[in-house]
């Protein structure tokens, strides 16, 4: 009897790269049904997986049984019982590496997903910057399962049925059958990622003027939700989502919007994997990076103003800043955002 192929799938954060891998695994399962799949990540990204076939989901407890050194002894020895066969290691970080060699040590096959960095480097940098567009994160992690002997392809993409909305999210949403739903995410980890929120006011002030759409405010954390307060701004048809919903009814109500504006953050990629129309803003990032929402048209990335500060991108995550730089993302006029979510 051949046994059972088995890919450990290593990807332990951030949420926009977890969710970055769901395209990917959602196509692979569906190309290779006879594989199993075991996903090693946080568990607050279990409901990311739920809907794949033939994957199965391993929470990493990083704070007490897996900490340190020995814990990853331990995480190796809790995911050697499932009978894994190859390592997909998407992270390619300390932690993976040493789980990834702990099973090449066993006799498995291991393969880690090439970052790229020095293509980014050469993006990013101000002197003799090549302006070119490097390999998407889903073409790369594509390549890690070639290397484990595993094909997949990402031309014609499904996705998972809009969920089912219950009543109470329906009724916390107001929802009626017409109304159009616009998510907005207007925050990212970085502030250079950042649309400035006086013009996202503006963009949302000028959507809440059309009393048939709907528009969905999401974020996280207590700082976040009071500028999603100030942003609702008296209008009835602006909600503000965070603190309602648990996170998997929030991933269900994504599912349902029509479009989806956010930064280059982990909401859009959230968006993107559910199927969904996403209108990214870009400032110190560029999409040329490798992180464009899956499926997306360029079209769709509004970016800042290259001829105006023509070292961008600075930054691969938006972390470094560069002198004069500030304002970026003042060059994408409010009145453009506006009509690419209306069209």
């Amino acid at each position: 009897m051949p046994k059972t192929k088995h890919i450990l799938v290593i990807r332990l954060s951030a949420m926009g790269d977890v969710a970055m891998t769901v395209p990917v695994l959602r196509a692979f399962s569906m190309q290779n049904p006879e594989v199993k799949i075991t996903v090693v990540s946080r568990p607050f990204f279990k409901p990311f997986f739920d809907t794949l076939p033939n994957v199965t989901f391993f929470g990493v407890d990083l704070k007490e049984r897996h900490k340190g050194f020995l814990g990853l002894l331990r995480l190796f020895s809790d995911l050697k019982k499932f009978g894994i066969t190859h390592v997909a290691d998407l992270h390619n970080v300390l932690r993976s590496k040493v789980v990834r060699n702990l099973f090449a040590l066993s006799g498995k096959k291991v393969a880690a997903t090439d970052k790229g960095r020095a293509d980014k480097k050469a993006l990013t940098r101000a002197e003799n910057k090549i302006f070119e567009p490097t390999k998407s994160m889903f073409e790369r992690h594509v390549e890690t399962f070639s290397k484990l002997g595993f094909q997949v392809d990402l031309a014609s993409p499904t996705f998972p049925k809009k969920a089912v909305l219950s009543n109470e999210i329906l009724n916390k949403i107001e929802k009626t059958s017409e109304t159009k739903l616009i998510g907005i995410a207007p925050f990212a980890q970085y502030e250079s990622k950042v649309y400035p929120l006086d013009l996202m006011q503006q963009v949302i002030d000028e959507l809440g003027k059309n009393p048939t759409q709907k528009i969905l405010l999401f974020g996280g954390g207590n700082e976040e939700i009071q500028k999603l307060n100030q942003l609702q701004n008296q209008h009835k048809n602006v909600i503000v989502v965070p603190g309602k919903l648990t996170f998997t009814e929030e991933l269900q109500l994504i599912s349902n919007l029509d479009v989806m504006l956010s930064m280059d953050s982990g909401n859009s990629h959230m968006a993107a994997m559910l199927g969904v129309k996403v209108i990214t803003l870009w400032g110190a990032t560029h999409p040329f990076l490798g992180f464009k929402p899956f499926n997306q048209p360029m079209e769709n990335c509004l970016v800042s103003d290259r001829t105006k500060y023509p070292l961008l991108p600075t930054s691969v995550y938006g972390n470094k800043m560069i002198p004069g730089y500030d304002d970026v993302m003042r060059t994408i006029a409010v009145e453009d955002v506006v009509s690419k979510i209306e069209n």
